[in-house]
Formats: structure tokens, C-alpha cells, sequence
């Protein structure tokens, strides 16, 4: 019998040049390529967008309207699909209410089983919701948390008032505020606050029956730095400045709730008990725990719920996440916990036929831990669904029934199908992905000296064993440990107790027109360098004025709302997609008109606009390895890996003065043949006498660090504990160590 394809004729989204191509239905086929070939602008914009575009189809206009939308590809034909389920890597829910119990459903049945059997019977299983009013702790609404002040980081100790020793905005020395504290007679402008007495400082921020101690006592009028701040920042309206917001964010933290102490419920939802433990206490134990404790539940009235509940806690235990608890906000989750997370409503799906896609499943996992990982794939398939991942790890390459390759490089240089079989095949060809595939890193035997130390203090967040640890200074440090180990709470605790700069994955453009060129700031030179060679003012070429089409005002684009149907973008008719009037597009310089800037790739624009403010402006986005980025490609397009990337450039751009770095997986994304190119770039910042501190389970990168940080033995309750310090070279007896000899 032929075997059944998903069959794709002209495929022609981005960079793909026309591709066709046959993928064997019911098996695990992975995709390779180097960054930016055009992986997944086949597999989640073309193959998934098509599947999922066809799926709304079916359903009535009122469920339509209110499905994710899914933009139709640029494809000729595509056959064989089926309804699909992406499982990406982009964080859960960015809401302080999400946990990892509400999103995998776990807390629906736990509240379920103590709505019925707990003692004393509190009510209905809302009752034990901290998202319903019925069960809330009504001081943080069903938070955990309240806001509390950051009293300690409104003063610098060290300094004068004269010196500027009041961090606040608005309070410049010499100012209209500075004089309300520094003026009137109760404090010594030129004496460090650490030289103060404790009533002067307790006067200075608090206020109350200390201002009543001083020498002189200050002016009816006076307010302690806390009421003012009070006063102008929190008593402020609800439309607050994003000026105002960061002040608020910087000179506050949140704080465990005093009446509910994190449990987020109600009393009468906390004293309730199951087996002699509140709900709370369930939901603080690690996941891998809670399935033994449910085991005793004796009542076979709730036998359904407690095997639903457990089937859901065996399948995160399956998934590597028996660490976690069903408390843990889901904001502090890893892109790569987030993805597996969402696995877990699939395990246990009696689905069969389905189109699962995967976007790097290894992200977040300890080499170790990959086996986990590929066994559920496995599990996936072998149900009889097709399975589609793109993913750069060769162990999870190893285990697919196919491989197939996009390339042969990134841009304009990618799109077309280089390589498709077995990954034995794959290894005896030439292709990026097979002679990255050769290649190791050398362990560093020579790592650079550090000038310094910063310290990590006390480290209590969520499973750190009270450490203290010192980063040494101006060098690049690697935290390594299994997933769940500690390496991104010691991060966190190093950016909460240092001035850090964090260089994560999040999107740098929020709409359509952010892209490389607003994002480096090149427009306002773009404009110029027309305006030298056309002699028309530099407003004539910017799509958002005198230059631009009448018709669709510079979008390029005409949008058609279509009510419960799809909105419809169409190509202007008037300026055919061109954005300019004619007499703009008239005008070249190198041959191209101020339309052509937008196509250009970041690596042509270095080589082809005659520009030295242009050139220097772009090259450190070549220098991070996206010189492949269209000058026009919106930023909201980019992966997580290039968003990171571009960040990174950012900062080589910008950066005057030695900072702190805090990296999280900077390698997601990146193709083996790339990583090179990144550790060369954390050189660059080294060599900037940054400190660089990356979190990494890449052997590559852990190789070339100067310094290892590595935590663990284990996940959850049983990591937090610093095993190793030093240079990568002595690290031994660690399961990292393990991977590193392989």
C-alpha cells in the first residue's frame, strides 16, 4: 500500500523559493537547517497555518470569530493535512493568576475532590478557586502577594543629600523636592546618610515618632519619602506613564500576603483538610510527592477525580516536571517548561490521526533529560499521529523517521530542500546540519582571570538551599545543573540583588511596523542619505508623510474587515505594495529606490548603502548572526532565539560603561553551525569588560566558559545546592560533568 504524504506544491512563504515537497504521514519527522533557512516558515507558516486556517472553516461563524486566526500561507497545494496542535515554546498565560495547576486543569480536580470530602465541608469546589470571589483571600484577591515598598532602594547610604543620596525621580540636587528635605534645617546635606542617627533615617523615610525626635523639627507640610512617593506614585490615576510604571516596578517588590501567606484562598478554604493537609500544603508539594499522597484518598465515591487528578500528575512526572508544584506561578516557568506543560492535556488523548508540531522540545533540558523528551515524541507517533519538530538537537534527530533539511543558508540564501532521509544518510552528506554535526568544541584550558567577585547573598527563592556564591567579575559564567535545579532562581536572585542586565527571549517589537530599521534607529539616516541624493526633504521618504501613497497611507496594504470571516489584506492597487508615490520611487541611491531599502538583507545594506552612521548602525546585528533579517521584516516575526540576538546587538551597540549580563539559553534557536558565531559575541562583551553570566545546558558553550556554577544533583527539592565552582576543566562527578566526557 502507498505510503500517505502530506503533499506541498509551490510553497512560497518568506524565503521559501517555491518548494515542494512529500512528508510521510504518521511518523516523526524532524527539520534541520541553519537559523533563519526557513524551518519554520514550513512547518508552523505554511503546514500548520494551512491545517489550522481549515480547521476554524468547520466551525460556525460565532466560534470563528473567537479561535485563534491563522494567516494563509503563500502555497500553491497542500494535501494530507489534518487538524494540528502547535506546542511552541511561548510562556503560559502573562498573568499573575496562571499556575501550573490552573493551566494543566490538575487544580480543577484537586478543588473538586476537596469541595466533596474535606473537613469541615466548605462548599462547592468555587470555594477553593482563588480566582472566584467565593474562594479569593480578599487582602490580594486570590494573588499570593501584595506590593510592599522597596523602602531600602529609595537612598544610597553611602552618600550626601548634597551628593545626590535620594534615588528617586525629581529629586536633582538643588531642585524644588531636594529642597524640601535638604533645606529645611532637620537633616545635614553633606553628611552620608550612614552617619546619620537611626531617627534622622527613620525620620528621613518613614516619618511618624521619629520626626518627632529630631533636633529641629521640619516644617506642618512635611512628608516622610515613603508618603511621598505614596502620594505621587500609587495615589496617581490607573492611566499611569510608562515613565511612572518603571519608577513603581524599581521602588517596589512584591511581598508574600500577610493574611493568606501565598496560599491565595480564603480562611475557610485554608483550614479545610483532605488526609490532614489543607489544599494549600498539596499544592506547595512537588508534584512527584502529591502522586503518593493521593494514593490514600480511601473514599470510592471520588475514585473518577482522584484517577483524573493523577493521571494529569503521573503525566508531568513522564514529561520530566515532577519537580514543579501546582502552586508555582507560571510567569516563572522557562520557554522550555512552558512547551512541556502543554504537552501534558496530550498524553492522554485518545485522539489518534492528529498533526502534532513542536517548536525545539529540547529547550530547557539537561542533556541528560533528552530521553524523557524524545520518548513522548515517540509516544505521540506511535498512536498514530504525525509528528513534525523543528528542532537543532542531533539526539532528538537520532530518533526521527526522517530528517529533512532547509537551506542551505539563512535569508534569501535559504528555502529550497537540500536533504530528506534517515539521519544515518544525513551524517554521510554535505550539508550545514551534517558537518556541524563533526565538529566539538575544545574544553577551555586557559579561561581569563576575573577582577573581582559579585555575591549572591542568602538565596532562599523557590528550591535555592540558602546559597551564597560569589560570580567572579568580567568574565563569562556558566550556570549549568539538570532542568529544575536552581540555575534560573540563583539568576533571578543575582538580578534582584544586583543591578543586571537581562538579555532574555521576550519580543522586542509589538506591532507590524517595529523592524531592524526603527528598531537601530537607521530611519532618520535612510531618509537623509535619499535626501542628499533626490534633493527633496528627508519627510518625503517616510511612509508616514508626504511621501507616502494617499491610498493606503504607507502601509502598502489595504485591510478589509470582513466581519466573522477573515479580515483580507490586499496588495494597493495604487502604489502595487510599493508604500511611495511615483515621484518618490523615482529617486535611487546605489541603484535602489527607498522602497528596495526594505528587502534588503542586513548584510546587503552593510555592503551596498554608502553610510558610515548606516553601516556601524547594523553591523553588530551581522556580528550576532542575523545578517540574513530583511531591513523591512517586522519584528514581531522573529523567533525567541533572534529576538535574543537582536537584544545582544543592542547592547554591543550602546554599551559605554562594564554592566552585568544575565542570559537565559541565548543557543534556543540556534543552528550548531551558529553557536560559534554566539560564543564570539559573549567574547565581545567580555572583552568590553562586561561580566556575563549565561544560564546553558549547550556542551559547547559550557565548554568554552571561564567559569562553571553547576546545581543540583537533582530537580526541585532535591537540587538547590551549588555542586561545583570553577573552571570548566576541573568539573567532574556532576551529570554535567558526565555529559561533557561523552
Amino acid at each position: 500500500m502507498q505510503e500517505r504524504m502530506i503533499r506541498i506544491r509551490g510553497a512560497r512563504t518568506n524565503n521559501l523559493k517555491c518548494l515542494d515537497l512529500d512528508i510521510p504521514r504518521g511518523r516523526l519527522v524532524v527539520f534541520a537547517g541553519v537559523s533563519g533557512s526557513g524551518k519554520s516558515s514550513l512547518v508552523f507558516e505554511t503546514i500548520a497555518a494551512e491545517a489550522g486556517h481549515q480547521l476554524n472553516e468547520t466551525f460556525p461563524p460565532f466560534a470563528r470569530n473567537r479561535l485563534p486566526k491563522w494567516t494563509r500561507p503563500e502555497v500553491d497545494e497542500i494535501d494530507g493535512l489534518s487538524p494540528v496542535v502547535v506546542i511552541d515554546q511561548r510562556r503560559i498565560g502573562g498573568n499573575a493568576r496562571s499556575t501550573v495547576g490552573t493551566s494543566t486543569e490538575a487544580w480543577t480536580y484537586l478543588r473538586l475532590l476537596f469541595s466533596r470530602i474535606s473537613s469541615p465541608h466548605v462548599g462547592e469546589s468555587n470555594h477553593f478557586s482563588f480566582n472566584d470571589p467565593a474562594g479569593m483571600c480578599p487582602t490580594c484577591s486570590g494573588l499570593g502577594e501584595v506590593m510592599v515598598h522597596a523602602v531600602e532602594r529609595f537612598v544610597d547610604l553611602d552618600k550626601s543629600l548634597a551628593q545626590g543620596a535620594i534615588l528617586l525621580p525629581g529629586f536633582r540636587v538643588g531642585g524644588y523636592w531636594y529642597a524640601k528635605y535638604a533645606d529645611i534645617g532637620s537633616f545635614e546635606p553633606d553628611t552620608p546618610l550612614r552617619d546619620w542617627t537611626e531617627d534622622e533615617r527613620q525620620a528621613l523615610l518613614h516619618g511618624g515618632e521619629h520626626v518627632d525626635r529630631l533636633r529641629t523639627k521640619p516644617p506642618k507640610d512635611y512628608e516622610s519619602l515613603l508618603a511621598w512617593f505614596e502620594r505621587i506614585y500609587l495615589g496617581a490615576s490607573d492611566n499611569l506613564s510608562d515613565r511612572k510604571r518603571e519608577t513603581i516596578a524599581r521602588f517596589t517588590r512584591s511581598g508574600i500576603c500577610p493574611a493568606c501567606h501565598g496560599d491565595r484562598l480564603n480562611e475557610a478554604a485554608r483550614t479545610a483538610t483532605v488526609l490532614g493537609h489543607t489544599i494549600g500544603e498539596l499544592a506547595r508539594m512537588e508534584i512527584t510527592e502529591l502522586v503518593g499522597v493521593l494514593d490514600g484518598v480511601p473514599d470510592p465515591a471520588v475514585a473518577p477525580v482522584v484517577a483524573a487528578l493523577q493521571d494529569r500528575l503521573r503525566a508531568m512526572v513522564t514529561i520530566g516536571l515532577g519537580y514543579l508544584h501546582l502552586g508555582r506561578a507560571t510567569t516563572s516557568l522557562s520557554g522550555g517548561e512552558s512547551q512541556r506543560i502543554k504537552t501534558v492535556k496530550h498524553l492522554g488523548s485518545s485522539l489518534i490521526e492528529m498533526l502534532y508540531v513542536f517548536d525545539e522540545p529540547t529547550v530547557g533540558l539537561h542533556p541528560r533529560d533528552i530521553a524523557n523528551m524524545t520518548s513522548l515524541l515517540r509516544q505521540l507517533r506511535d498512536k498514530g499521529n504525525t509528528v513534525l519538530v523543528v528542532e537543532h538537537d542531533p539526539a532528538v534527530m537520532a530518533i526521527a523517521d526522517q530528517v529533512i533539511e532547509i537551506g542551505p543558508d539563512a535569508g534569501a540564501g535559504g528555502g529550497q530542500l537540500i536533504f530528506q532521509g534517515s539521519f544515518d544518510e544525513l551524517r554521510t552528506v554535505r550539508t550545514p546540519t551534517s558537518d556541524a554535526l563533526g565538529r566539538r568544541a575544545p574544553v577551555n584550558t586557559r579561561p581569563r582571570t576575573a577582577t573581582g567577585a559579585i555575591t549572591v547573598k542568602n538565596a532562599t527563592r523557590n528550591n535555592l538551599q540558602n546559597v551564597t556564591v560569589d560570580i567572579p567579575a568580567e568574565i563569562l559564567t556558566v550556570f549549568t545543573g539538570v532542568a529544575g535545579s536552581g540555575k534560573s532562581s540563583l539568576a533571578a536572585e543575582l538580578v534582584d540583588q544586583h543591578d543586571a542586565v537581562v538579555i532574555d527571549q521576550r519580543p522586542v517589537g509589538t506591532n507590524r511596523r517595529s523592524t531592524p530599521i526603527t528598531y537601530t534607529g537607521i530611519a532618520t539616516p535612510i531618509r537623509k542619505l535619499f535626501a542628499q541624493h533626490s534633493g527633496l526633504p528627508a519627510s518625503w521618504f517616510s511612509a508616514n508623510s508626504e511621501g507616502a501613497c494617499p491610498e493606503c497611507k504607507g502601509l502598502g496594504v489595504i485591510y478589509t474587515d470582513l466581519a466573522f470571516m477573515d479580515g483580507q489584506e490586499t496588495v494597493c492597487e495604487t502604489c502595487q505594495g510599493r508604500r511611495f508615490i511615483g515621484d518618490v520611487l523615482r529617486h535611487r541611491v546605489a541603484g535602489l529606490s527607498i522602497a528596495d531599502i526594505d528587502d534588503l538583507t542586513i548584510t546587503d545594506a552593510i555592503e551596498r548603502l554608502p553610510d558610515k552612521q548606516i553601516r556601524n548602525a547594523l553591523r553588530h546585528l551581522e556580528r550576532v548572526g542575523l545578517g540574513y533579517l530583511r531591513l523591512g521584516q517586522p519584528l514581531t516575526t522573529l523567533s525567541g532565539g533572534e529576538c535574543q540576538r537582536v537584544k545582544i546587538a543592542k547592547e554591543l551597540r550602546e554599551t559605554a560603561e562594564p554592566a552585568l549580563y544575565v542570559l537565559d539559553e541565548p543557543t534556543t534557536g540556534l543552528h550548531l553551525r551558529d553557536i560559534a558565531t554566539l560564543v564570539g559575541v559573549l567574547d565581545q562583551l567580555v572583552e568590553q569588560r562586561h561580566t556575563v553570566v549565561v544560564i546553558e545546558h549547550n556542551l559547547d558553550v559550557i565548554r568554552h566558559a571561564d567559569w562553571v556554577i553547576d546545581l543540583g544533583p537533582g530537580p526541585g527539592k532535591h537540587g538547590g545546592r551549588i555542586l561545583y565552582q570553577g573552571p570548566v576543566a576541573q568539573l567532574d562527578n556532576t551529570a554535567t560533568a558526565a555529559e561533557l566526557a561523552v
